[in-house]
């Protein structure tokens, strides 16, 4: 299995991801994306990684929702591509119309940066079936534009079609996010976003290694792990 990157101007995590693809899936066998290429180079799994895309001006992920790149990762998600956005990559994701709901920013206006606790909700998606649902993952958050948001007939929607992917445990969410919501899937389950990052939690130096779960999925789904 072959992953790509994507790349933005104002893109800061994308090496980690890079890494992180890596892990999973043998050294060589990921490879950054720019953003100005129409040309996903046959890759089978996509990661839109986190950082400040074009400064995050107008909206977060606003900008970077309309590059030349992200047509080619709509078409490639619409035929069933695994896709995976962090943090910024979540946003550039909402924006695109590929996941359900927006982000706005946290209640306190400021930027947060601490390990959380996440819970697996679900788990039959692309970037889930290496975990199982009720796990706990210790991963690290770091955003000012976290809070995820969706109106109540929204979240009646996205709540009855199993959805939410990823909550915050016991109220542990650093973003006042809908129903403690951290990270949501498509109808077609092979798009995922969240906003901690998965990318910073693959080594047990750094404190946990539970991270490698969503990068591992992939070849879970595939039926090649």
């Amino acid at each position: 299995m072959k992953v790509g990157v994507l790349q933005f101007p104002g893109t800061c995590d994308e090496v980690d991801a890079l890494l992180a693809a890596e892990r999973a899936v043998g050294a060589g066998n990921a490879e950054l994306l720019w953003h100005r290429d129409r040309d996903l180079k046959g890759v089978d799994a996509i990661v839109v990684p986190g950082g400040f895309s074009y400064g995050d001006y107008l909206r977060a992920g606003a900008i970077a929702a309309l590059s030349p790149a992200m047509e080619s990762v709509a078409a490639f998600a619409r035929d069933g591509g695994p896709v995976l956005g962090i943090c910024n990559g979540f946003q550039v994701l909402c924006e695109a119309g590929l996941l359900p709901g927006t982000m706005l920013m946290n209640p306190s206006r400021r930027f947060n940066f601490r390990q959380v606790e996440l819970e697996v909700v679900v788990a039959d998606t692309a970037w889930t079936r290496a975990a199982r649902p009720g796990q706990r993952l210790s991963i690290p958050a770091k955003h000012q534009t976290g809070r995820w948001y969706a109106p109540d007939a929204l979240l009646q929607e996205v709540r009855a079609n199993d959805q939410v992917v990823f909550t915050y445990a016991q109220d542990d969410r650093p973003n006042g996010s809908t129903a403690n919501v951290a990270g949501v899937t498509n109808a077609g389950r092979n798009v995922v976003g969240l906003m901690p990052h998965p990318e910073h939690a693959t080594d047990p130096l750094t404190g946990s290694a539970d991270g490698l779960v969503l990068f591992r999925s992939p070849l879970e789904a595939a039926g090649v792990a």
